[in-house]
């Protein structure tokens, strides 16, 4: 079963600090029910009855959500309360444009950098993506995807990349929910995977930018129907219901 969140992502939740707060949980796992789909894009928030799953009192909770508001994940309207945000249309380019920024920057210090141990842990996401895409579990698909991602970025050395990079993982999920054909992921793993490792182990960072481009190009097309045509894999194709972890109690507040 896939992860609720990929393990980068929850590491680079929440800054570095010796004991977590009880806003800070919520916010983990606010994260978390956005990223699994337990809270769909566009869905309002209850805010009494997810304060009440977590255990928690309505004053800790809304700071908590304030902090995904900040993020891009949550959407604040007066007088209407908050839901998760939806990202289509120009906001996909955006967010890949974003992508493109961090992720360029890491590429281009781990191909100086050659690290043998930071491209065996590349080797070995860009393995377990290409075993979940030879499933039909699309979760597994999409969570090995965004884990090699974040773990390119991890590579990099830099705690802010990984921090602005974890929150575009989060963002580049919500785009996939907010499809309205339904969340999909493709089927083969692009070419410009091992374009990308192929280059780094040459120390040649601007070819890995460049099949990290045309990877991204390829999903802004697909995304928003421009592309051509590609086998896609939807949740259900295993013929069991997608199912989502319940937002969890928080202890201690």
């Amino acid at each position: 079963m896939a992860r609720d969140m990929p393990r980068s992502v929850g590491r680079a939740a929440v800054p570095r600090v010796p004991r977590m707060s009880t806003v800070d949980l919520i916010a983990i796992e606010l994260r978390k029910a956005i990223f699994s789909g337990a809270l769909p894009a566009g869905s309002p928030l209850g805010e009494v009855e997810i304060a009440t799953q977590l255990g928690v009192s309505r004053s800790p909770f809304r700071e908590g959500a304030q902090r995904l508001v900040q993020e891009g994940l949550l959407i604040a309207v007066p007088g209407r309360g908050m839901s998760v945000a939806v990202i289509e249309g120009d906001q996909i380019d955006d967010v890949y444009l974003a992508r493109l920024a961090v992720e360029t920057q890491a590429v281009r210090r781990v191909a100086a950098a050659r690290d043998a141990g930071a491209l065996g842990r590349l080797e070995h996401e860009l393995r377990e993506l290409v075993m979940a895409s030879e499933g039909a579990d699309a979760r597994a698909i999409g969570d090995a995807d965004l884990e090699f991602h974040q773990v390119l970025v991890d590579a990099a050395g830099s705690e802010r990349l990984t921090r602005f990079m974890a929150t575009l993982v989060m963002q580049t999920r919500i785009v996939s929910f907010s499809a309205r054909e339904g969340y999909s992921v493709r089927r083969s793993v692009s070419p410009t995977y091992r374009e990308l490792l192929d280059a780094l182990r040459r120390g040649d960072g601007e070819a890995a930018v460049a099949a990290l481009q045309t990877q991204f190009d390829e999903a802004v097309a697909r995304l928003r129907g421009r592309g051509p045509s590609v086998d896609l894999v939807e949740p259900g194709e295993t013929g069991e219901p997608a199912e989502f972890e319940p937002i969890a109690p928080i202890a201690g507040e």
